[in-house]
């Protein structure tokens, strides 16, 4: 199909997604790293290699910007042709932009999001569209538009691969942080950093720009060639880590406590189940439930089901004494969190000196995502950081301080 050999152009840690793809395990990538990390190179590849296997189908490029299409993902998707040996079986256009497959007659169309009604009367000559590469995904509005995107392209045909690249926002609270962090089937995340590409496609002034800046500037090193969310100075919770936990490792917890902050609509029910290892001053938080407009007899039922029992300890919001009398009526041991001046002050504080609060993320990703993106306030005029804990996206972050009640307020742990 192509006249070179795809790992001396496709960085090693791409191989795996590639093969993933061609086994049809992957209808959607999302993949996100620093400088040089060489994703765009492999999209762009991968967009050409989908394109060839599957005749009756088109592609799409979108960029935000209409006029950053030219000198980015067009010239990036030139390249690729280029390397995989096809240059002259391909014939690309700026007006209109595009590149179109001689052979079969398939085309790859270039389109920037400011201008939204193009893309309802975009026309293929034949099958449908299916492949679409969303470049610098953290500058659309948000899912929601690019959503609306996916639904309009792929209409009909067997066959949809949508690609999506960005170099991660500093801002864990940014949509496409959040998105990453989303798990469902089908779905593939990859992260990437120069360091796992071959030094030779950087170049040495490449290479000793990002060692410069790791020596001067390491957070904006991590930022800028790690491809970390490293905030911007406010993160409350710096001790946090967000790693996997197997259902051997939740079974050896030896003590587990429960905590739920009541909620209906806008703010939601949330629940947290965690353990508190005392030696190593970490706590695990290994599931969650989030609900809306659920009654309480619902969510009761949720967690009997969850397995939470008499003789558990389960903690509450003290705020609707009513609420706690429902769960122990359905047999559940539920008692009301002892709130007082500074508890919350006292509380935060404890979760914030722990050496780690452990998240798995898969189980519990609305909890990963308010403990990363919870921060402090700024002064709007002065910039400067205020004092006190906002009270807002905090759902999970109380369930986890009423579950830990008993913890924290014993003198030895304050």
């Amino acid at each position: 199909m192509t006249t070179c050999k795809l790992s001396e152009v496709v960085a090693q840690p791409f191989h795996s997604v590639h093969r993933a793809i061609k086994a049809g395990e992957v209808q959607e990538v999302i993949a996100k790293g620093g400088r040089g990390s060489a994703k765009s190179s492999y999209l762009s590849i991968e967009l050409v290699l989908q394109l060839l296997r599957h005749p009756s189908c088109h592609a799409v490029v979108l960029r935000k910007v209409a006029n950053t299409l030219r000198t980015s993902v067009y010239a990036q998707v030139v390249w690729a042709i280029g390397v995989l040996g096809l240059a002259g079986r391909f014939k690309c256009t700026v007006s209109p932009m595009e590149c179109i497959y001689l052979p079969t007659g398939q085309k790859i169309l270039f389109f920037g999001l400011d201008d939204p009604g193009k893309l309802k009367s975009i026309k293929v000559p034949f099958g449908s569209i299916g492949v679409a590469w969303f470049e610098e995904l953290d500058q659309f509005a948000g899912p929601e538009e690019v959503r609306s995107v996916e639904q309009s392209m792929f209409r009909g045909g067997d066959y949809s691969l949508t690609l999506k690249s960005f170099n991660p926002p500093a801002m864990a609270r940014s949509w496409a942080n959040r998105y990453a962090l989303e798990t469902r089937p089908g779905k593939l995340v990859h992260h990437s950093t120069y360091l796992e590409v071959p030094p030779q496609w950087l170049g040495a002034r490449f290479l000793d720009d990002a060692v410069h800046l790791k020596e001067t500037n390491p957070t904006a090193y991590l930022h800028e060639y790690m491809g970390e969310v490293v905030g911007s100075g406010t993160a409350v919770f710096e001790n946090l880590q967000l790693t996997a936990m197997s259902e051997e490792r939740i079974a050896a917890f030896d003590r587990t406590a429960h905590g739920v902050d009541w909620g209906w609509y806008p703010d939601p029910w949330a629940y947290n189940a965690v353990s508190y290892d005392a030696a190593r001053r970490t706590l695990y938080i290994f599931d969650e439930l989030t609900r809306t407009r659920t009654t309480n007899r619902d969510t009761a039922a949720l967690l009997i089901a969850r397995g939470v029992k008499d003789g558990d300890h389960l903690t509450a919001d003290s705020a609707e004494p009513k609420s706690c009398d429902d769960y122990r009526a359905s047999g559940l041991p539920c008692r009301p969190a002892v709130k007082g001046p500074g508890s919350l002050v006292r509380s935060m504080k404890w979760l914030q000196s722990l050496a780690a609060i452990v998240i798995d993320p898969a189980r519990c990703p609305d909890t990963a995502r308010e403990f990363s993106e919870y921060e402090y306030e700024r002064d709007k005029r002065s910039g400067e950081v205020l004092p006190g804990y906002p009270d807002v996206n905090n759902h999970h972050i109380d369930a986890v301080r009423y579950a830990t009640e008993r913890i924290w307020k014993r003198r030895d742990n304050t």
